[in-house]
């Protein structure tokens, strides 16, 4: 018995030793900072396109995450605005822009037609814009126009 109280007091004091020290103090989270928005992502922007279920006649997923800055918790039912130069349209036509919200997870996923280079860069265009946040716009530019998907992700900062 003498032992085990011992060691647990010699246990203690390296505890408290090691504490002193900063080796067993977790590391603090700078928290996540919030999302800029790129230069061109409001290019050809429509304010106010409505919510659908896909866009054109699909093909191609538009997909990504919301999440709050500082804490990073995911943020469900924010409308995200998609748009970009398609096989069936050009980025400023009303008919190549939709909308979508996120799901409890803070997840979106939109169908749209294959996106097609504009100006040389096969690229998206994606929006918050609801008022609860400071709006973000983006521009992802992908890899190659063969690709059949792209992913944008928010980190929003409240208004």
């Amino acid at each position: 018995m003498t032992a085990d109280l011992l060691t647990r007091r010699t246990l203690l004091a390296a505890a408290v030793v090691t504490a002193g020290s900063g080796l067993l103090v977790p590391a603090r989270a700078k928290g996540l900072a919030p999302t800029q928005s790129m230069r061109g992502g409001s290019n050809n922007y429509l304010p106010g396109a409505p919510i659908v279920n896909r866009i054109g006649e699909g093909g191609f997923w538009m997909s990504g995450t919301v999440r709050r800055a500082g804490d990073g918790a995911p943020l469900a039912g924010q409308r995200i605005q998609i748009w970009a130069h398609t096989t069936e349209g050009h980025e400023r036509d009303p008919h190549s822009h939709g909308a979508t919200l996120t799901d409890a997870d803070g997840r979106f996923r939109l169908e749209m037609p294959q996106i097609v280079p504009a100006f040389g860069q096969p690229h998206g265009h994606l929006a918050y814009d609801s008022g609860d946040f400071e709006t973000v716009f983006l521009r992802p530019v992908m890899s190659s126009s063969r690709e059949t998907s792209l992913e944008a992700h928010f980190v929003l900062q409240p208004a």
